[in-house]
């Protein structure tokens, strides 16, 4: 087959890491993918890891992800113009921005089929309500060009439907793809990890990855810390990512008295080593697809707590492996962590459920699903 893919930017984060999985498993199964990215805001470094895995990757410089009309249009002519010259079997969009240029641009050039992966939503947690309730529009709008929907969780099926974007039969679920295999060769073991990190081999080690945005929580997990170090001397908690929220996040750690445990890492090109060092991984999002690093954690036996938003729950099957907590909840975070820390039974219990568990999220079984979904919209459209 031939697919194209389009998102608004390579970058390091979940929805860059499963279309980069998703076009490796492709090309290594013999079909012809390209990825088409925004220029202006994907990584070099990303394009580079991505090209290194057998992906080809153009950059489109009208292509971003803020709204901008005028490069929006160009965005979309130029797609339409890609797409009638290449005259793909399937166009495959990403993220909410790409996915309304690239469907809009597809379906006018009479593209035979059309994907789309939305990697969670902007329903809630992100915005306003005038601007959520735009983006909902459009989402609906846009469904009507679409065959198929990919949702990473069946939850996430439920959040778009209950919102009234697209019918139920054009929605599957495929959870987004680790290599688990290649994540657990590189990973390096506990006692090594830490030493690497600076941080004592005998601390309690809590972890946190991700864009340093509202979204993601992170102020919550601080807002935890003075009730678990009143329990857990030897905490140290590192939060890896850097995004606007930074300042905040290490004020309000200054402000609580907790600045002393608290290490904001900045960006990391590897965030496996941090996982590794870990007791505990914490996601304490507001809004989350599904959560790619709560899969690579479990993978590699740590432990984790995750926000009962959006598709984490369903990674974790309500609980079973792992603590759920409920979102704004820094008391029920407090919680968690100090129960999983002064339980190294309970630990050994996630751990070894959570490794079973990561196995069925491997990029092996994301491949197969998409490329048996391919072959039936391809078919159906012949």
């Amino acid at each position: 087959m031939n697919v194209i893919h389009v998102i608004t930017r390579l970058s390091l984060g979940g929805s860059s890491e499963n279309t980069v999985l998703s076009v490796a498993g492709l090309v290594e199964a013999g079909h012809d993918c390209v990825i088409v990215a925004g220029a202006e805001q994907s990584e070099p470094s990303v394009v580079r890891a991505a090209e290194a895995r057998g992906c080809r990757v153009e950059l489109m410089p009208s292509l971003v992800r803020e709204p901008s009309p005028v490069r929006d249009l160009q965005a979309s002519l130029a797609l339409m113009r890609m797409f009638r010259r290449r005259r793909p079997d399937l166009v495959h969009t990403h993220t909410s921005k790409a996915g309304f240029v690239g469907r809009f641009a597809a379906r006018v050039a009479r593209v035979p089929a059309i994907v789309h992966t939305p990697h969670g939503h902007v329903f809630y947690g992100y915005y306003g309500a005038w601007p959520t309730a735009v983006f909902v529009l459009l989402e609906r709008i846009a469904a009507r060009w679409t065959d198929r929907i990919i949702v990473l969780t069946e939850r996430g099926a439920e959040e778009h439907l209950t919102r009234g974007v697209g019918r139920p039969p054009q929605y599957v679920a495929i959870p987004s793809g680790v290599d688990t295999d290649r994540l657990r060769a590189r990973a390096p073991g506990r006692e090594i990890a830490r030493r690497r990190l600076g941080l004592p081999v005998d601390a309690a080690v809590v972890v946190g990855v991700g864009r340093l945005v509202p979204v993601k929580g992170f102020d919550m997990l601080v807002a935890s810390l003075p009730k678990v170090r009143a329990s857990v001397p030897s905490l140290r908690v590192l939060v890896v990512g850097d995004g606007p929220d930074r300042p905040a996040l290490e004020a309000l750690a200054r402000s609580l008295g907790v600045a002393d445990v608290l290490l904001v890492t900045g960006t990391q090109g590897d965030v496996i080593p941090y996982i590794a060092a870990a007791d505990v991984l914490v996601a304490p999002s507001r809004n989350e697809g599904m959560g790619r690093v709560l899969i690579e954690a479990m993978a590699l036996g740590v432990p984790v707590i995750g926000s009962r938003v959006g598709g984490i729950p369903s990674v974790l099957a309500g609980g079973e492996f792992g603590s759920l907590v409920p979102p704004d909840a820094p008391h029920a975070i407090a919680e968690a962590l100090i129960e999983l820390l002064g339980d190294p039974a309970l630990r050994a219990k996630f751990a070894e459920a959570g490794r079973k568990r990561a196995e069925e999220f491997t990029v092996d079984v994301m491949t197969r699903r998409i490329v048996e979904l391919y072959r039936s919209l391809t078919r159906a459209s012949r």
